[in-house]
């Protein structure tokens, strides 16, 4: 593991940033770790990054030279994205996903992709206008009355709600099947879902209720097996 925080940190990748979601990002976190070229995002607005990520094909060089060796760790391997590398290299209680939305919509796919294969993770991505986690087993959002909540499966998953104007009770999701966006909330919602498949997305602005939320619920899924060393 790369790094290790007992705080929530910030990850910038290489995707444009809305003005103003770095410093929203920076009330809830200060630990920055970039993706790759996201080191440049991280740069122009004076951040230092803690560590930078990936295979290192789209830093520019006068990041590379401004940032101390020791926090550079470039990782060649093609089969993983930048995200993913990331993913696999941050033990934290949240991360905060800025430069990962937007641009090219193979990569917001591939994001997606990577955050339900890495479902041990807490990780919310921050759009433009719109914010994007994985469910957990089980989640209670305060959420005001009348909020959008979308509901999108990446793979084949159940649940039960409480608080949705459209309940998911006894509903089959599926990415090629019946999917769950533009719900509302009545009030506070309650989700409870059978696989790490759920994508939850949310207005940007119920940032500051998703995030504690997310951090604080004690249901998650489980990490990775590690190998054992031989004996």
């Amino acid at each position: 593991m790369i790094v290790r925080e007992s705080e929530p940190v910030i990850l910038i990748g290489g995707a444009a940033v809305p003005e103003g979601l770095v410093n929203h990002a920076l009330t809830l976190a200060q630990i920055v770790i970039a993706a790759d070229s996201g080191a440049d995002t991280a740069l122009e607005h004076g951040i230092m990054p803690r560590a930078v990520i990936g295979d290192f094909d789209s830093i520019s060089q006068s990041a590379r030279a401004n940032i101390p060796d020791v926090s550079q760790y470039p990782d060649r391997d093609q089969n993983t994205t930048d995200f993913e590398k990331c993913l696999a290299a941050i033990s934290a209680p949240l991360i905060l996903g800025l430069g990962f939305c937007g641009d090219r919509l193979d990569h917001q796919l591939a994001v997606c992709n990577a955050l339900t294969r890495h479902s041990w993770q807490r990780c919310i991505l921050l759009g433009s206008s719109d914010l994007m986690f994985l469910c957990p087993p089980s989640l209670s959002l305060p959420l005001p009355a009348g909020c959008r909540i979308s509901l999108f499966p990446m793979g084949a998953v159940e649940g039960v709600s409480e608080g949705l104007q459209w309940p998911i009770n006894g509903l089959n999701l599926a990415p090629d099947g019946r999917v769950g966006t533009s719900n509302t909330a009545m009030g506070p919602v309650h989700l409870a879902v059978t696989a790490p498949k759920m994508l939850v997305i949310l207005p940007l602005e119920m940032l500051e209720i998703a995030a504690p939320v997310l951090t604080e619920t004690t249901a998650r899924w489980p990490d990775p097996i590690m190998p054992r060393p031989n004996a």
